[in-house]
C-alpha cells in the first residue's frame, strides 16, 4: 500500500492537470477548428434528443427536411450527450464533457499499458506526456470521435496484453468489448490489429497464429463493426464513410502504386505530414518518439515488447500513407499519439534506471517539473489558433435563429454544419456560386422557406441565381448575408401589390 499510494496520487494529479488543460475554452461554441466536423457531431446529437433517440439513425441537418440519415462511425459521444440534452436541454457543452471524460480514461488506460509494458514509472511518464501533448489536450475537450476511439483503443491493447501474459478470461472479454468499441468508434481503430496479431506470435512464434482466442477476438469484434457498416449504409442519404473511400483513398491509392515515379511523389507526400504530426504530438513528444524506441527497457518480455511496439509504428506508417496523404487532416494523425507516448516514457523511464544514481532521481523529478512547464506553455502556443473562432459569424446564426419562423426548412448558401447547427433550422447547405435556379426552385418544392447567402460575393457572382432571389422579399438583418423570405415575393419598385390596391378600393367605397 505504501507503494502504490503514491503512483495513484500522482496519477491523480496527471489527470487534475489533463482537465485544467481541457477545460480551456470549453464553453465556446462548435465554430472553433474544425468547426464542420463538430457541427455535424452536435447536430446528430440534437436530433438524437429531439428526433429519433436511437444510436444506430444518425442524422444531420441538411440534405433537406428529415430524416437525414448519414453513413458515419457510431455516434458514441453524441448519443450519450443527447440523454443529457433530453435531461437538461441542448447545449453544446455537453458533447465537450463527454469527449473530455473519454480523454482523462485515456490517459489512465495509458498509465496501466505503459506499466504493464515498460513499468510504474514509464506508465506515469507515458500518461503525463499523453496527457499535455497538444492534438491531446484540444481533441481531448473537442466534440469529435477521435479521442473515444482512442480511450478504447488503449483498452484494447491492455487487455489483450494482459489476457496473452495471465489468460484471464475477465481479460480477454474486456479485450473484445473494447475492441468492438474501439472498431465501431471510429475504424482508424483497426491500426491496431497489427500488434494484437505481433504479440502471439511474438511469444510463441508459428505456434501463435494456431492461439483459438486470436481468431475469436477478430470474429467477435470485426462482425458488429461490418454489421453497423452495412445497417448504416443502407438507410443512410450522405455516405461519408464509403463515398470518402470510394472516391478519395482507394483512386489515390491505385495512382501510387502504377509505377514507381508515382509511388516516390505519394512517399514524398506522407513525410510532408512530419510537420503537421510534430504539431500533433508537440516537439518534445515528437524528438522523443523518433529515438525513444531505440533505448527501450530491456529484460523478460522484450521480444514481445519490440514485436508490439514495431508492428504498431508499421500499421500506423501504412496508414498514413494509404490515409491520411489524401484526407490531410491534423486529426487524423491522432491515432500516433499512444504509440508515440509509450516509446517515449518507456526509453524516459529505462535511461533513468541505467544511467541515474538512486540519489539523483530526485533530481530528475524536479528536472522534469521544469521542463514539464515549458513544453506545456510550448504546446499550448501551438494549438492556441485552433481556440479561434468568429463572433461576428456566431452573432450572424444566433439573430436569424430569433428572426426565421421556427421549423421552417432553409437553403445557406455555405459550407459548414456548425453555422447551420447554430442557424437552428434544416434544409441545405450548398456553394452558392454553384447552386441553379432548378435546385433553389425543387428546394422551394420541398419546403425550402429562407435562403440565406452566407458567402454574398459568390452569390452574386452568381448572376442567374442572384436574378431569381430578386423576386423574394429581403429579411432585414444586421450581419451583412443577404436572407430571402421565399414565402412572399418582393413588390416592384413602382408597383403596388395587388392586395394593398384592393384594400384602398374597400377603403374607398367604405368612405
Amino acid at each position: 500500500m505504501t507503494r502504490a499510494w503514491p503512483r495513484a496520487a500522482w496519477l491523480a494529479a496527471v489527470l487534475l492537470f489533463a482537465l485544467a488543460l481541457r477545460l480551456y475554452h470549453v464553453r465556446d461554441p462548435i465554430l472553433d477548428h474544425p468547426g464542420w466536423r463538430q457541427g455535424d457531431q452536435a447536430a446528430i446529437a440534437r436530433n438524437f434528443a429531439r428526433l429519433e433517440n436511437n444510436v444506430f439513425r444518425p442524422q444531420v441537418d441538411y440534405d433537406g427536411p428529415p430524416p437525414n440519415y448519414v453513413e458515419l462511425e457510431l455516434q458514441i459521444a453524441p448519443f450519450l450527450a443527447a440523454q443529457l440534452d433530453r435531461a437538461f436541454g441542448v447545449h453544446v457543452i455537453f458533447g465537450r464533457l463527454v469527449v473530455l471524460v473519454f480523454g482523462l480514461g485515456a490517459i489512465a488506460l495509458m498509465y496501466f499499458l505503459g506499466a504493464e509494458l515498460f513499468g510504474p514509472r514509464a506508465g506515469l511518464l507515458a500518461a503525463l506526456l499523453f496527457a499535455v501533448a497538444p492534438g491531446a489536450v484540444y481533441y481531448g475537450r473537442t466534440f469529435m470521435p477521435d479521442m473515444v476511439m482512442l480511450c478504447f483503443t488503449i483498452g484494447t491493447l491492455l487487455f489483450w496484453w494482459r489476457w496473452q501474459a495471465r489468460r484471464k478470461p475477465a481479460d480477454f472479454v474486456l479485450a473484445i468489448a473494447f475492441g468492438v468499441l474501439a472498431w465501431l468508434a471510429k475504424p482508424p481503430a483497426l491500426v491496431a490489429l497489427a500488434p494484437i496479431i505481433a504479440v502471439p506470435f511474438a511469444k510463441r512464434g508459428a505456434r501463435g497464429f494456431a492461439d483459438w482466442s486470436l481468431y475469436a477476438f477478430a470474429l467477435l469484434t470485426l462482425a458488429p463493426l461490418v454489421a453497423y457498416l452495412s445497417y448504416v449504409h443502407g438507410i443512410a442519404e450522405w455516405h461519408w464513410a464509403s463515398g470518402i473511400t470510394a472516391k478519395h483513398v482507394l483512386p489515390a491509392l491505385r495512382a501510387a502504386l502504377r509505377t514507381p515515379h508515382a509511388f516516390i511523389a505519394a512517399l514524398a507526400g506522407a513525410l510532408a505530414l512530419l510537420r503537421m504530426l510534430a504539431d500533433i504530438l508537440g516537439p518534445v513528444l515528437f524528438a522523443l518518439g523518433l529515438v525513444g524506441g531505440f533505448a527501450l527497457p530491456r529484460g523478460d518480455g522484450s521480444r514481445e515488447r519490440a514485436w508490439l511496439v514495431w508492428s504498431w509504428l508499421a500499421a500506423l506508417a501504412a496508414y498514413t500513407f494509404v490515409v491520411v496523404t489524401v484526407e490531410r487532416v491534423d486529426y487524423y494523425l491522432l491515432p500516433w499519439l499512444p504509440i508515440a507516448a509509450l516509446v517515449a516514457g518507456g526509453a524516459l523511464a529505462s535511461f533513468a534506471e541505467r544511467f541515474l544514481p538512486g540519489r539523483l532521481r530526485p533530481a530528475l523529478v524536479a528536472g522534469l517539473a521544469g521542463a514539464a512547464f515549458v513544453m506545456v506553455y510550448a504546446n499550448m502556443l501551438i494549438i492556441h489558433p485552433y481556440y479561434t473562432w468568429s463572433r461576428p459569424v456566431y452573432a450572424a446564426a444566433l439573430e436569424l435563429d430569433r428572426k426565421l419562423a421556427p421549423g421552417t426548412l432553409i437553403v445557406m448558401g455555405h459550407y459548414d454544419p456548425s453555422v447551420l447547427y447554430l442557424i437552428n433550422r434544416k434544409g441545405w447547405e450548398e456553394d452558392a456560386a454553384l447552386w441553379n435556379v432548378h435546385d433553389m426552385s425543387s428546394a422551394i418544392a420541398k419546403g425550402a422557406r429562407y435562403f440565406v447567402a452566407v458567402e454574398v460575393p459568390r452569390f452574386k457572382a452568381n448572376r442567374p441565381l442572384y436574378a431569381f432571389m430578386q423576386r423574394y422579399r429581403r429579411v432585414p438583418v444586421a450581419s451583412g448575408w443577404q436572407v430571402y423570405d421565399m414565402r412572399h415575393f418582393a413588390p416592384r419598385a413602382g408597383v403596388r401589390p395587388k392586395v394593398d390596391a384592393n384594400r384602398e378600393r374597400q377603403r374607398g367605397h367604405m368612405q
